[in-house]
């Protein structure tokens, strides 16, 4: 299952990825915001790492005007490694070398056509299990 939230400023594009996810018939809970009045991406970019953290879900997408705000509270969670990707080269490396496990998107710097590409990208690349990277994700899990 996929976590997706986002605030006001991701909505629009949210409502997009979701429709994809839909259509691909990929298993998702939506973590809200539910409408476009104003909120705070904290709250939502916690609900959606929390959800992949304890296992809930198995990969995050989460998304705020510019991406930034929303990686930053997803990677404060333990076990979370969020990934701001606004290509679909970022969006492949990051799963092959960094094992990422949320997506963050800026809704108000990727269109819908480029997002929905990320998003296919981030959701069936596979983590490469080189010892490399494999190394240094383990030198992450082991700061916190």
């Amino acid at each position: 299952m996929i976590g997706i939230g986002s605030d006001h400023g991701g909505y629009d594009l949210k409502q997009v990825v979701i429709a994809y996810l839909e259509e691909q018939g990929i298993a998702y809970k939506d973590f809200g915001c539910m409408d476009k009045k104003s909120c705070d991406y904290p709250v939502y970019g916690k609900a959606v790492a929390e959800a992949v953290s304890d296992g809930t879900c198995e990969k995050g997408i989460v998304i705020c005007t510019t991406g930034i705000g929303i990686s930053m509270i997803a990677n404060k969670i333990a076990g979370v490694r969020c990934a701001l990707c606004a290509d679909t080269v970022s969006a492949r490396l990051t799963r092959e070398h960094n094992d990422a496990n949320v997506l963050a998107m800026g809704g108000g710097i990727v269109g819908n056509n480029l997002a929905l590409s990320i998003v296919d990208t981030f959701l069936h690349t596979e983590f490469s299990k080189e010892e490399k990277h494999q190394r240094r994700i383990d030198m992450i899990n082991d700061t916190l």
